[in-house]
């Protein structure tokens, strides 16, 4: 019997700390413009009148300049900034461990609090120049049964500042700041690493609204695509909240295959799931869903498969990401034959569906999609990597360059 747990809550807990106990720094990374304004005002740090230009001049230091220290914030007032760093933070988190693939995919295990850490990846050559892979949970709930990271227990839900670190992490080894600087090598993120962001909604809108703002990162919501398994009854709020660009882990056409991939589908079957997806807010030719479907040889790789698929998805504005299974230490499943798969895409080409097999990145250091675990829930990292070689030998690569994590 394993047990979870919830550290965040623990770290809270009045009958641990007293009820007198400080309450630890805002961190206001986490915050949107209008939550800072807020933040400030209530602190006492900032008087109401000058509470909005103020919360633009700190956003601006944190999420354009890239700056950790409030000393560094050079136009607000040295007693401002002393009375600031009295009462927030802006510090990032620990990064453990820092790899970097032969194909240039860089990956990052960040530790957020004593036992909470989450991995992120970077892949280059994605989107227009390289997109970032972002966790929203540390571990998961959904325990796919093809998926690395579904093996690991949910700890907690990441807070809008754990998500906003990761992107601002990334950007600090990308030497990425300012943002508006030329040539930046991050223009797409997309939530698709650990956890499933849509039982984290709150915190992933934050965050998305954030990292879009203009004034900061300013990544476009067009550029941030959200994944999800199929959380029914939040894809509506998704796309009101956010704006983001939709994704579907799909992986199977029927609801008892799925059950068996999926289990979310057990609570949420496809029915339900494509009247979901028909009704996104804004979808469109212009703003198409994203299935993503996993090659699992002798499981769901049949032109009888491919062909139900097209039929599954019919009138739905949607391109299909075909992703060669990435094997992972302890796993049964094996990566589709490379004629299946082209033979699969052509199917749907043909169909008039856009289908690109998406290049596996990362795969030598555990960074392809469904790898990704934290680091105190694994084997050691150099016996996980010659396990992960061995099996991954002799499957081919590819050029497409459609592909998120």
């Amino acid at each position: 019997m394993s047990v979870t747990l919830d550290l965040s809550r623990m770290a809270h807990s009045p009958s641990r700390e007293g009820a007198d106990a400080p309450k630890p720094p805002i961190n206001l990374s986490g915050l949107t413009r209008p939550q800072m304004v807020a933040a400030l005002t209530e602190s006492g740090v900032v008087e109401h009148g000058k509470a909005k230009m103020r919360a633009t001049q700190i956003f601006r230091w944190v999420h354009h300049r890239g700056v950790t220290d409030f000393a560094q914030m050079s136009d607000v007032a040295k007693e401002t900034r002393a009375r600031l760093a009295e009462r927030f933070t802006i510090a990032r988190p620990e990064v453990v461990e820092r790899q970097v693939s032969k194909d240039g995919t860089r990956k990052w295990l960040i530790r957020m609090a004593p036992g909470i850490e989450v991995e992120t990846v970077y892949i280059p050559s994605v989107g227009r120049v390289g997109a970032l892979c972002v966790s929203s949970q540390v571990g998961c709930t959904l325990n796919c049964s093809f998926c690395h990271t579904g093996t690991q227990a949910l700890v907690r839900n990441l807070t809008a500042a754990e998500i906003v670190a990761q992107v601002q992490i990334a950007k600090d080894d990308l030497a990425e700041w300012p943002s508006d600087k030329e040539d930046r090598l991050l223009s797409n993120i997309v939530f698709m690493g650990m956890g499933e962001p849509l039982y984290n909604m709150g915190q992933v809108a934050d965050a998305i609204e954030i990292i879009s703002d203009n004034e900061g990162i300013a990544i476009s919501r067009r550029r941030i695509t959200v994944s999800t398994s199929g959380v029914v009854p939040q894809l509506e709020a998704l796309g009101e909240k956010t704006q983001a660009m939709l994704a579907i882990s799909l992986h199977a056409t029927n609801d008892a295959l799925r059950d068996v991939l999926v289990p979310l589908n057990k609570k949420y079957p496809l029915d339900q799931l494509m009247a979901g997806i028909r009704a996104y807010p804004g979808l469109s030719n212009a703003r198409r869903v994203t299935f993503e479907y996993v090659m699992l040889k002798g499981v769901n790789d049949s032109p009888d498969e491919a062909r139900a698929l097209v039929k599954l998805i019919k009138g739905i504005p949607a391109k299909v990401n075909l992703i060669p299974f990435n094997p992972w230490p302890g796993t049964d499943y094996q990566c589709s034959d490379w004629t299946a798969i082209e033979s699969f895409a052509a199917i749907l080409n043909r169909a008039g569906y856009s289908s690109p097999i998406r290049t596996p990145r990362g795969r030598d250091i555990l960074a392809a999609c469904g790898q990704l675990k934290s680091e105190s829930e694994k084997v050691r990292a150099s016996a996980m990597r010659k396990l992960s070689m061995a099996a991954m030998a002799g499957v081919l690569d590819d050029d497409e360059d459609e592909a998120a994590a």
